[in-house]
């Protein structure tokens, strides 16, 4: 890149979401430039532990234009098959990316339109700016447990593989799918696990021979606009590892995890959980029949031909260590060497130095389009719906803010063809 230069719409970030805006962009004839500080989809590729896959089908979890290359549509794509995709997707579309570009300060320009792009390769000039950094830039860590209290704390996007962690117990907080799926991969290779349990949805993964991602489609519940009240930040556990299936905690206890309530406190080496473990449970418990419940009513409505599955419905009691909760366990004492946060994320845009975002940091927009004119963002969860995240509603989210764009850049033209009649 050289030292100067001007485009029309510089696009932050060479994920899914910037992808997905680069093919609506080239579409509409708007000239633009994606710019990644890494590689293509980096975060799927060195961000993620190795044995992770997609928690959608293949036929699911993917844009409109190209399926995954020899993947049964019913498997589940992994980290690497993942990664690999949307870089043969940004080749399909010959998308305009520069890797190993590192966007510094975005200010807005005085007394014309536009913005300055500071990078690490020099400074662009652009009309519009994209942030589509997406939603998993910071590691979210509560600051509970001090440093050197155990020999290894790290954040799940640091995790990798059980070998990784000292010998010992593990402490695993968070029961979303990143936390359950963690959990399981180091009780099965031997070691003792805690299972820290906070509120959570627990989807079935199939149900009457359908997938999870199929039910939600024709419930229209991907199409959700905002979550339930408290509901933002909930966790979706569910897992598409070893082909997929049900995250159930009465089975992660049977095989000998020992599951905790919310990590609440430490105090000299004694680390304390509330005592919420079994009103937790029985919340997933909750939304995991009532989706089998509209889905029932859909078949019955639509007088669909699907296999009935009553033991699905078939839970079991709460296992006995919601019923008699452990409330506190001394480190130590229980042999745990390490803790792996799977607390999730926070955003990151210091470098988009513009007014547009809350006291909280959190970008202030309605479908991708911010408060401050000419900066958009697309890839961030509930951006339009329920389903912006996903690989698939990032590529709609994206169709609906270059088109935005687009009728700017008419405005623009027809103001500047007046003006030399």
């Amino acid at each position: 890149m050289s030292n100067q230069q001007e485009v029309e719409v510089v696009v932050v970030g060479g994920g899914q979401a910037g992808i997905a805006m680069s093919e609506h962009l080239s579409d509409g004839g708007v000239p633009h430039l994606v710019l990644e500080r890494q590689r293509i989809a980096e975060r799927w590729r060195s961000e993620r532990w190795d044995s992770l896959v997609a928690n959608g089908p293949a036929w699911h979890d993917r844009f409109p234009g190209l399926e995954f290359p020899g993947l049964d549509p019913d498997a589940f794509a992994s980290k690497d098959q993942v990664a690999d995709y949307l870089a043969a997707y940004a080749k399909m579309i010959d998308a305009p990316i520069r890797c190993g570009v590192e966007v510094t300060s975005v200010t807005r320009h005085v007394g014309r339109p536009g913005f300055r792009v500071e990078t690490s390769d020099g400074v662009i000039d652009a009309r519009y700016v994209v942030a589509a950094t997406g939603p998993f830039q910071r590691p979210s860590i509560p600051p509970i447990v001090p440093d050197g209290a155990v020999e290894v704390q790290l954040h799940s996007s640091g995790y990798r593989n059980p070998g990784q962690l000292p010998d010992g117990a593990v402490l695993v907080v968070g029961a979303g799918s990143s936390g359950v799926q963690i959990a399981d991969e180091l009780q099965r290779s031997g070691r003792q696990v805690y299972l820290s349990v906070g509120q959570h949805d627990r989807p079935p993964r199939s149900y009457r021979g359908r997938d999870f991602c199929w039910w939600l489609g024709v419930l229209n519940l991907w199409d959700l606009e905002t979550p339930a009240a408290g509901a933002e930040h909930v966790t979706i556990a569910v897992s598409g590892a070893r082909g997929g299936h049900t995250v159930d905690f009465r089975t992660l206890a049977g095989q000998g995890i020992q599951l905790v309530g919310l990590t609440d406190s430490y105090a000299d080496g004694v680390l304390r959980f509330r005592s919420d473990l079994a009103e937790n449970i029985r919340g997933g418990d909750e939304k995991y029949l009532a989706l089998l419940d509209a889905a029932d009513a859909y078949i019955e409505r639509n007088g669909l031909d699907l296999p009935e599955e009553p033991q699905a419905r078939i839970l079991g009691p709460v296992p006995e260590a919601a019923e008699n909760p452990l409330l506190e366990l001394d480190l130590a004492e229980a042999g745990v060497t390490a803790i792996v946060w799977a607390t999730g994320f926070a955003v990151d845009y210091s470098w988009l130095k513009v007014d547009t975002f809350d006291a909280n940091g959190r970008p202030q927009h309605r479908r991708g389009i911010s408060n401050e004119p000419g900066v958009y963002f697309v890839g961030l969860p509930w951006l339009s719906r329920r389903g912006s995240s996903f690989i698939w509603g990032v590529w709609h989210d994206a169709k609906h803010v270059a088109g935005h764009i687009a009728t700017k850049r008419s405005y623009v033209a027809y103001d500047k063809s007046r003006r030399h009649a």
